[in-house]
């Protein structure tokens, strides 16, 4: 953090570093000439690299900004200058504070399927005015999606793109790039295209659904292998966003569509699934106590969920647009359920939802009720209050203000305003120390202000995470008000 303060080209002040990567770091710096924030890429020393290898590493720098400057488009970096800095090319950008898709995704995280639809839906559109311009991303990852305030989605990182017409910067044999979002003809040698970066497209959707890359393996090399030769796992959790990252992920591009029909096929499942949505609800344990979930205490809010409306003529439409038409078009029916699962149906809450087999309800009232686990360490509450207020972040930080007092040991993981069945939500997940073990918790929360709110919350050990959170994402896709 040397740097911090550090004025670059004479112009560009240093504050504080917001990203750093193998080739170099990102830094939130104050352009004093024109007196507004900048992101500024800063190459990292490279001593072991030869002259050559450093040139050839710097034209990179050099055509990311060109790429980038070559596209207009409000879900595209806007790049506004390149300097150098001690010999090296620095690009300097617009700002877009936010977090990206991969931080967000991050220890198999998942979206709803109408959040990654509106996601892809936007970087489909960035990609088709880059494809217009001439320019080829070949690095779409979740890592290099930004999610910025307004619901804003920007594709940045240009730094391995190619431009129409320009000569390649990599060597016989040498591949550039995300071996999990690499399509399968580049990793065949052979000259990517727009069907490359659409391949990519699906791979960032997919993870974003399931939790993970849809071939990765224990090795690069492995999950290489695996994307040349291995049938796709089909997506479990894409509900009507399945066909279309599947046509996304065929091994031939020729038979992928095209991003047009990407396009519009997104914004088919966006006006699909638009009522739908989950909740995320997260609650601590009473203080002294060792069990996961209890009644937060919070002025009343509401949060509405609505119940899916998937038409068979919207699916019908997304089929088609992928040459997927001939398949049979499915009728609207509830999520099934996942096995090990039971629906229940909570007439006081007006609300149902699957539960795994063996889980047992207390604390039934009219305002919420628990399931808990065989263990009794891990449990699900679902909870409701009226009337809501005008965005779920706001008595969440309430909520956090009074938890730090009475749990010293409450450690924030995320809090996150964002839309959930098309109405305001947020999402906050923690960690704390129970009497005897940590715990870990997550909670979505979302609806209009003045009407109802629902809460989701789960909590579990921690060290049995990876086991528990998987029941989280169950309840969520199967929540229905009545």
């Amino acid at each position: 953090m040397s740097d911090q303060g550090r004025l670059v080209a004479g112009r560009y002040r240093l504050a504080e570093r917001i990203g750093r990567g193998g080739m170099g770091t990102v830094w939130c710096a104050d352009d004093e000439v024109l007196g507004r924030r900048v992101a500024l890429k800063q190459l990292h020393e490279h001593p072991h690299l030869s002259p050559d290898e450093l040139a050839t590493l710097y034209e990179r720098m050099r055509r990311e900004a060109r790429s980038a400057a070559r596209v207009t488009h409000p879900g595209v970096i806007v790049v506004h200058d390149v300097v150098e800095d001690e010999g090296r090319p620095c690009v300097v950008m617009e700002y877009v504070p936010g977090h990206t898709l991969g931080d967000l995704l991050q220890d198999g995280r998942t979206l709803p399927p109408e959040e990654a639809a509106r996601i892809g839906l936007a970087m489909v559109s960035a990609l088709r005015a880059a494809h217009a311009a001439g320019v080829l991303h070949r690095d779409v990852k979740p890592a290099n999606v930004l999610l910025g305030a307004g619901d804003r989605v920007v594709l940045t990182d240009f730094g391995i793109a190619m431009t129409a017409g320009s000569s390649s910067l990599t060597r016989t044999g040498e591949m550039v790039g995300s071996i999990d979002y690499m399509a399968p003809e580049r990793l065949r040698g052979l000259a990517s295209g727009p069907p490359s970066d659409l391949w990519a497209l699906g791979a960032t959707l997919y993870q974003a659904v399931e939790g993970r890359p849809p071939f990765r393996r224990a090795t690069a090399m492995e999950t290489a292998y695996a994307i040349a030769t291995d049938p796709l796992d089909p997506p479990r959790r894409a509900g009507p966003l399945g066909p279309l990252i599947e046509a996304l992920l065929a091994r031939t591009p020729e038979a992928r569509p095209s991003a047009e029909e990407t396009e519009h096929s997104l914004r088919a499942v966006v006006h699909a699934l638009k009522g739908r949505g989950a909740v995320l609800d997260m609650r601590l344990p009473p203080r002294g106590r060792d069990q996961p979930h209890t009644t937060r205490t919070r002025k009343p809010h509401k949060r509405r969920i609505a119940t899916i409306a998937v038409t068979t003529a919207a699916l019908a439409t997304v089929a088609t647009l992928y040459g997927t038409h001939n398949r049979t078009t499915p009728t609207p029916s509830p999520t099934p359920l996942a096995k090990g699962y039971h629906l229940v149906h909570e007439k006081k809450l007006g609300v149902s939802f699957p539960v795994p087999d063996g889980w047992k309800a207390h604390n039934r009232t009219a305002e919420q009720v628990v399931y808990t686990a065989p263990s009794g360490l891990a449990g699900i509450t679902i909870g409701t209050v009226a009337p809501a207020g005008s965005n779920p972040t706001d008595h969440f930080t309430d909520i956090e203000a009074n938890t730090k007092v009475n749990y010293p040991t409450y450690r924030r993981l995320r809090m996150e305003r964002t839309t959930f069945r098309d109405q305001p939500a947020a999402v906050w997940e923690f960690t704390f120390q129970g009497r005897a073990r940590p715990f870990r918790a997550i909670d979505l929360g979302y609806g209009r202000e003045g009407g109802r709110e629902y809460d989701i919350y789960l909590s579990a050990p921690e060290a049995e995470w990876d086991t528990y959170r998987p029941v989280f994402d169950e309840v969520r896709d199967g929540f229905r008000t009545d």
